[in-house]
């Protein structure tokens, strides 16, 4: 059996290739984290939706010992990390189903949720696919829970000057990172692939989604408007950046 350190390392390794991308991304975790234990109380049922290696759920559970975690994803080398990673932590479940499934649902335990939290995900999915969805997450939330959905939501049109300013901003800082030695996107999945314990799941992976796609992403009102057509009772932005923004929505 493999040590757990191993599955930490590989989490943290994770970690930091994200925040290259996303420098606010544990600023985005705290307040999703926030909301959740504001609206659920100290011991809510979470639905981590494509929970990835569980970096929210990890979190989640040191925040908050009381809560509970059902994590859903397809991502076969995440999903070994976040196994690894859980394998002794009796206050998460790991189910894999593709959101692009309608029937995806029926493979999660019984039962509502009080949250459904998700991060930097939901725009992968086609906007067809994403719309029902949300109709989805509506039925699997008990009335009063909370869905908080923290993703790219730029506002080009909006703010054209300061989306450009930013990126250059983001730039120079990622080109400074880059020179210590953080690893972007396609340098993670090399070193991953590379690990004997990870390179079958990273094949996997690839026979799963093949190459890397850029995705369809949505401003923060597009996803609000289709929140409260699907059974939403509010929805607005909780926190936001200059180019993505936490939604969230109360069933």
């Amino acid at each position: 059996m493999t040590d757990r350190s191993h599955w930490q390392t590989w989490q943290r390794s994770w970690d930091r290739q994200q925040e290259w991308y996303l420098p606010d991304r544990e600023e985005r975790f705290r307040v999703m984290i926030d909301l959740v234990e504001a609206v659920a109380g100290p011991a809510p049922r979470v639905l981590d939706l494509a929970c990835g290696t569980g970096s929210i759920t990890e979190r989640l559970l040191a925040r908050l010992p009381g809560a509970t975690s059902v994590g859903v994803d397809q991502d076969p080398a995440l999903m070994a990390i976040a196994r690894g990673l859980f394998a002794d932590e009796p206050r998460f479940t790991l189910v894999t189903a593709d959101l692009k499934d309608p029937h995806w649902a029926d493979r999660l335990p019984a039962g509502r949720f009080d949250a459904v939290v998700t991060a930097t995900a939901l725009h992968w999915l086609r906007t067809d696919d994403l719309t029902r969805l949300y109709q989805d997450l509506a039925g699997l939330l008990r009335p009063g829970g909370v869905l908080l959905n923290a993703d790219h939501a730029p506002e080009e049109e909006a703010i054209p000057l300061l989306t450009a300013a930013d990126e250059a901003f983001q730039q120079r800082r990622q080109a400074r990172e880059k020179a210590e030695g953080v690893l972007d996107w396609a340098e993670w999945w090399a070193a991953a692939e590379a690990d004997p314990l990870l390179a079958e799941h990273v094949a996997a992976r690839k026979a799963v989604y093949g190459s890397h796609a850029e995705g369809q992403s949505h401003p923060a009102g597009w996803h609000t408007t289709r929140l409260t057509a699907a059974g939403f009772r509010e929805a607005g932005v909780a926190w936001r950046s200059v180019t993505d923004a936490l939604v969230a929505a109360v069933r």
